[in-house]
């Protein structure tokens, strides 16, 4: 409800930059000035780390093409830093009262999530599916941000979403502060396919940010298990820990 709530907003205020106030183009959600601010992650680096420069061929840095990965590739727009921060923030956790329902934060995370979708390799997905909250965390928040943004892109792309083809079997603990076996861990065996699933053989899987990259990478598992070939993770940024290259490939781990 709050999501429509928020949708009739965007339709009825005019279309203003939502960091400054300035005008838009037809569909951004910042203007030139707000938006060229924004800490984006260079494009021509590795499409599975984002940390160390792509082959000649825009595939798999040395590190990544030498590890066994569930995703074929994971992208993110922007890091995770500064306003970026500010605005995921605003867009998973919205004030109480009125103030809750600013369409700008989702606005501004929706052409994020677009824009690493569109430096996604290959052709569009069949399906695109969200990271899915475990129940407890759903009916605290009552609502799954992922879930929100996969839609949005599934239709930009004319494809499917299936907010539900993933269930999280566990209320896992944050990755932060974890060393790598220890995220390794803390997700294994976390996601499963919904019961009698057939998934295409192309899925696109949806998050607002990579952490660690052990969250999607453990999810794309569950969705290989139920049919899909070739997994990309699509989010909207990405923490300065996962890009940084002594981080290691943070969608394989």
């Amino acid at each position: 409800m709050l999501d429509l709530l928020r949708g009739l907003l965007e339709l009825a205020l005019p279309a203003a930059c939502a960091a400054c106030g300035a005008g838009v183009e037809e569909g951004a959600a910042l203007c030139r000035r707000c938006d060229a601010a924004l800490p984006r992650i260079p494009r021509n680096l590795c499409p599975l780390c984002q940390s160390a420069p792509a082959t000649d061929n825009a595939g798999p840095c040395r590190a990544c093409a030498g590890a066994s990965s569930p995703l074929a590739a994971c992208v993110a727009a922007v890091a995770f830093a500064g306003d970026v921060e500010t605005w995921i923030r605003r867009f998973k956790y919205p004030r109480r009262g009125i103030a809750g329902l600013d369409p700008a934060p989702g606005a501004v995370v929706r052409a994020l999530v677009r824009e690493a979708g569109a430096r996604a390799p290959g052709p569009p997905p069949a399906l695109v599916v969200p990271v899915p909250l475990h129940p407890r965390r759903l009916r605290a928040r009552g609502f799954n941000p992922a879930a929100i943004l996969a839609r949005a892109l599934a239709r930009d792309l004319r494809s499917r979403s299936d907010p539900v083809a993933l269930r999280r079997l566990r209320d896992t603990p944050s990755q932060t502060g974890l060393q790598r076996r220890e995220r390794q861990r803390n997700v294994r065996r976390a996601f499963v396919a919904r019961d009698g699933l057939r998934l295409p053989a192309r899925v696109w899987l949806v998050d607002d940010v990579v952490t660690t990259g052990s969250t999607l990478a453990e999810a794309a598992r569950a969705l290989r298990r139920a049919g899909a070939r070739t997994i990309v993770g699509v989010c909207a940024a990405r923490t300065r820990a996962a890009i940084s290259s002594d981080a290691g490939p943070p969608c394989r781990r």
